[in-house]
């Protein structure tokens, strides 16, 4: 095991040693293995936006099994997917890669102001299909989000005592910030913290933009001059939020880019800010396989600082 990777371990003191192992078969696993970066695959869109949004730009992406070898060819710390999506592939990729059970999941079927995950998936799936960790959405911002967060709470203390990971996608969104307010700096930062405080191992947040959504934090931000003017200072200043960067945090690839310049441009401020790697689903599987591997293989190289 590398030092940087006991280091990242030692963050964790309160967790078991079955949870540390299991982080730490993430944090070794792939390309990126030992230098505490990473890249991770996650594919849940499918429930979240329905299959053809999903999978009809590359259709090799309706097969569960197509996702499992993307991950294992770019050589992936991780692969994340709802039970369905798992299950139907798990036993032929055995022990290949570490993997993330995402056990919440909310679809697109109704409009509404505020979002809900519904518990799709047990502690006991995880451990059944030899996961890692298990994965769960919040989403601060939403009117129902003290009760995901009482909820999350609660998995994670189960997850935890049998030795998984905890992975949060902490999302703002909801009738309680505007549109805009889902990317603040100030929102994704309490984002970020409020996944830390309830016990992530590893914060899945979207790139912030520029915009500071609520004006008691604006006051704050012009008085203290924090510096939120480059991608770079934000992504080290959600670090900051992160418990001085003693969490794990990696940043969403969102929707698809037609250009991977600007995919590049964001792994560069991820990588100079201090982060800790990009979970990136759409802009890998709705490419066809050849140009996913050579995009991820890109982004590798630039968490390894091989390109500048």
């Amino acid at each position: 095991m590398t030092e940087k990777v006991r280091e990242i371990l030692g963050w964790y003191g309160g967790d078991n040693p079955g949870t540390l192992t299991n982080l730490a078969r993430i944090l070794n696993h792939g390309r990126l293995g030992g230098t505490g970066r990473m890249v991770i695959l996650p594919v849940d869109q499918g429930w979240e936006h329905g299959p053809a949004r999903s999978f009809a730009p590359n259709p090799d992406g309706y097969d569960p099994r197509y996702h499992f070898r993307l991950a294992l060819e770019a050589r992936c710390n991780a692969y994340a997917a709802p039970l369905g999506f798992i299950e139907a592939a798990a036993r032929d990729f055995v022990g290949d890669i570490p993997l993330i059970l995402k056990c919440n999941n909310h679809d697109l079927l109704a409009d509404e102001k505020d979002s809900w995950q519904a518990l799709t998936a047990s502690v006991r799936d995880a451990l059944r299909l030899g996961c890692c960790a298990v994965g769960l959405t919040i989403y601060p911002g939403s009117a129902l989000r003290l009760e995901m967060y009482e909820k999350l709470r609660a998995y994670a203390e189960e997850a935890k005592a049998h030795g998984l990971a905890v992975v949060v996608w902490s999302y703002p969104r909801g009738s309680q910030i505007s549109k805009e307010g889902e990317t603040a700096v100030d929102v994704s930062g309490y984002a970020a913290q409020i996944a830390a405080q309830i016990g992530a191992h590893i914060i899945k947040i979207k790139l912030p933009s520029e915009h500071v959504e609520q004006e008691a934090a604006r006051k704050v931000y012009e008085k203290e001059k924090i510096p939120v003017a480059t991608l770079t200072d934000r992504v080290r200043h959600m670090m900051q939020c992160a418990f001085a960067g003693r969490r794990i945090v990696v940043f969403s690839g969102g929707a698809k880019k037609d250009s991977e310049d600007a995919l590049f441009d964001d792994a560069r401020a991820i990588r100079d800010g201090g982060g800790h790697g990009s979970i990136i689903g759409r802009n890998s599987f709705q490419r066809k396989k050849a140009d996913a591997l050579k995009m991820l293989d890109t982004i590798m190289s630039i968490y390894e600082g091989k390109i500048k």
